[in-house]
């Protein structure tokens, strides 16, 4: 599978998302700097975490008009898988590749812990080795990631099966208290109509090598792996 992982200005976890990706295909990355204007021929296109350009304007905003995401949009329209993590999911909203906005956290202060995330959606290529309901750990990082949706827009996404992963504790079980950020209806990722667009807050990377703690997350990136080897 080959992989390329945009980096912008202030992009600071485009390594940790590199090494698990190489760790389950087998094969390195390759990095394309934000000031390119088309990505090289690759399977997924991810947008990591991080403080893209500061997170001045608003978070993602100055990012989703560099020159690489005129390409990037535009192989996302044509079928590249999209995968975008913390900022990355803030990137895809602002760009119109997903609906809704992250605002700051309902607390105004910078979240950073273990959470866990419920599968709500298992047909997707992200998640396809996971079960409906089950829990993955990650962890969030984030000041910006209260999800934020019209009622119309928060309908859609669940009558379409575009909500992916819900934050809930161990269990499983969806309760205020396991939602970090107060991101509505516990929102923790969405993907565009096609389920090849996906947006997600908490880090999976980062829940997926053994030496730092939890690897649930590594689940997401050989799900990849196991739909995207040989296909370009």
């Amino acid at each position: 599978m080959k992989a390329s992982v945009i980096i912008f200005p202030g992009t600071n976890r485009e390594h940790d998302v590199a090494d698990v990706l190489e760790s389950v295909s087998g094969r390195k990355p390759q990095f394309v700097w934000h000031s390119e204007t088309q990505v090289p021929p690759t399977d997924l296109i991810v947008l990591p975490g991080g403080f893209s350009y500061g997170d001045y304007l608003r978070c993602g905003a100055m990012a989703a008009r560099s020159p690489i995401m005129r390409d990037v949009i535009a192989k996302a329209k044509a079928g590249t898988p999209v995968l975008g993590i913390c900022n990355g999911f803030q990137i895809l909203c602002e760009s119109g590749l997903l609906p809704g906005v992250l605002m700051r956290n309902a607390s105004l202060k910078f979240v950073c812990k273990e959470v866990w995330l419920r599968i709500e959606q298992p047909d997707t290529i992200f998640t396809s080795r996971f079960k409906r309901g089950e829990v993955m750990p990650a962890i969030a990082a984030h000041a910006e990631g209260n999800y934020f949706a019209d009622a119309d827009t928060l309908d859609r996404l669940e009558s379409e099966g575009r909500v992916v992963f819900r934050y809930a504790d161990p269990q499983g079980n969806v309760t205020p208290e396991a939602n970090p950020n107060g991101s509505q209806r516990s929102i923790a990722g969405i993907c565009d109509e096609r389920r090849r667009v996906l947006g997600l807050m908490p880090h999976p990377e980062n829940a997926s090598d053994p030496l730092l703690g939890p690897t649930g997350g590594r689940r997401l990136f050989e799900s990849l792996v196991d739909n995207l080897v040989g296909a370009a």
